[in-house]
């Protein structure tokens, strides 16, 4: 296997899109191989990589069934109780906490 064909950020050869291009298009990359990638140079770090892939060679993606919404919607609820208190927090509870903030810190609910 040889090195990838390397572009500049921008600058990639019509043809070419990166997963989100492809997705804005409603395609999929259907396990092609990478056809070449991006660097957008930064200071402190190694450049940002995009990988590219053939458009021509994409899928459309695959439409969302009755049976998948129901398990995101699923997922999504779960992320909502907190594990400590088994209530639903109403949003998202923050990965950091772990819990709700009333189970996080419950001597400043008391205070309040």
């Amino acid at each position: 296997m040889g090195s990838l064909p390397t572009y500049r950020w921008g600058l990639a050869p019509d043809g070419l899109a990166t997963r989100r291009q492809l997705r804005a298009l409603g395609l999929r990359p259907d396990g092609q191989d990478v056809a070449g990638q991006l660097e957008r140079p930064r200071r402190r770090r190694g450049p940002l990589v995009a990988y590219l892939y053939r458009i021509e060679q994409a899928k459309p993606v695959r439409p969302m069934t009755p049976s998948k919404w129901a398990a995101l919607a699923k997922a999504n609820a779960a992320r909502r109780i907190c594990p400590e208190c088994r209530r639903d927090a109403g949003y998202v509870i923050p990965p950091s906490l772990g819990m709700c903030p009333t189970c996080a810190y419950p001597d400043e609910q008391r205070a309040a």
